[in-house]
């Protein structure tokens, strides 16, 4: 180890490994569960357990579960969270109950319909999901979850954090300010201790040893100015330097990923999340034409991509309500209905916004009326 500190080791983790479960990589397990995953690029790596499952998520972030479970995660012997619900897509977010409680209550935009994403934005604001993700997005082996990364933490990582948190100077503390969690001026934070400890590269790479110490340095012979005077034997100042210098530098620390990358990350997260949800969901048609003078009722459906679509609210509007009325919106029967009002050569955009029954997230789909 390359850093010692001082901490305790958690009971959560030791009462779970108590329960065992039925699942390899995450990837797989009885043929009657459900798969969801952690973020929509994943977050790979962590020990997750519901009530019936205890595994890995594989590189996918996927795991298994049965509807109305919870989900607790953990990285190594680190716990993360607990009781969060299980479903298709998790994300941060969901990781705080009281954002759960307010992600049920979607705000109403501009055109009068309901959306959840300004209530997503309103909720990014939180120093635990914030200070989590952070260190998650740090023990990411690449050091930088770009555009379009999953978070891959290895077992690598694992073992030598494993080791490391019984040493720690405190348990490490979501519930700080972000600041006191990224410390490294006064002291390093027991999150830093902990990255300050792991090193991101093969066991047997030369950035995994010990850093040669200043007296080391010091007494080290002086590197001779004729190339042709080198002893391949010796370490001379100079290299002894270079090695120190390179193996500090090659320390994380939290300070790695910014605040504004945290936030950038989980919209991207998110905004994905929406867009995969939506691409699931069309309608009958995109565009529909009647004759201004058919005044009778017209319905358009709310289909979903290899199933049938169960909605727990929709919700329309009319851009040109002279033009086409809407008349009913049936969440029960994934159906909107309409009737045309205006005269030919009129147009109108039906947009609809609907709720599947097993996410707080909005679709929204459009429905162009011509009239002819």
């Amino acid at each position: 180890m390359r850093f010692a500190y001082l901490t305790r080791t958690s009971v959560l983790l030791t009462a779970a490994l108590a329960l065992t479960g039925c699942l390899d990589d995450g990837g797989s397990g009885s043929d009657d569960t459900s798969l969801g995953q952690l973020n929509y690029n994943g977050i790979g790596g962590l020990t997750y357990q519901t009530q019936s499952q205890r595994s890995k998520t594989n590189t996918r972030g996927e795991f298994r579960y049965y509807p109305g479970e919870t989900l607790s995660l953990w990285v190594g012997n680190l716990p993360l969270v607990d009781g969060v619900p299980a479903q298709r897509y998790v994300t941060p977010l969901e990781f705080i109950p009281e954002n759960r409680a307010a992600l049920a209550n979607p705000i109403t935009d501009d055109e009068g319909l309901s959306t959840h994403t300004l209530r997503e934005q309103q909720l990014l604001d939180n120093r635990v999901m914030r200070n989590i993700t952070r260190l998650l997005m740090v023990l990411n082996w690449t050091g930088d979850v770009r555009k379009g990364e999953k978070i891959d933490i290895r077992d690598r990582v694992i073992t030598q954090l494993n080791n490391v948190l019984p040493t720690l100077s405190a348990p490490i503390d979501f519930t700080v300010t972000e600041a006191e969690f990224s410390e490294s001026e006064s002291g390093l934070s027991p999150a830093n201790q902990l990255l300050a400890a792991i090193c991101f590269y093969p066991e047997d790479h030369p950035l995994c040893d010990e850093p040669p110490t200043e007296l080391e340095i010091a007494l080290a012979p002086e590197e001779p100015d004729n190339e042709d005077e080198r002893d391949p034997d010796v370490e001379y100042r100079e290299d002894l330097q270079s090695l120190r210098d390179a193996i500090l530098d090659a320390v994380r620390d939290l300070d790695e990923v910014s605040s504004e990358e945290v936030e950038t990350y989980l919209e991207r997260e998110l905004t994905a999340i929406t867009t995969a949800v939506s691409n699931t969901y069309y309608l009958d048609e995109d565009v529909a034409s009647h004759p201004a003078s058919d005044t009778g009722l017209k319905s358009v459906g709310i289909r979903l991509i290899g199933g049938k679509a169960q909605l727990a609210d929709v919700e329309a509007m009319s851009t040109r309500s002279d033009q086409v009325v809407i008349h009913a919106a049936d969440w029960q029967r994934s159906r909107l209905e309409y009737f045309v009002a205006g005269e030919a050569g009129g147009e109108s955009e039906l947009v609809l916004s609907f709720r599947p029954d097993d996410t707080y997230r909005w679709v929204r789909k459009q429905l162009r009326v011509l009239i002819r």
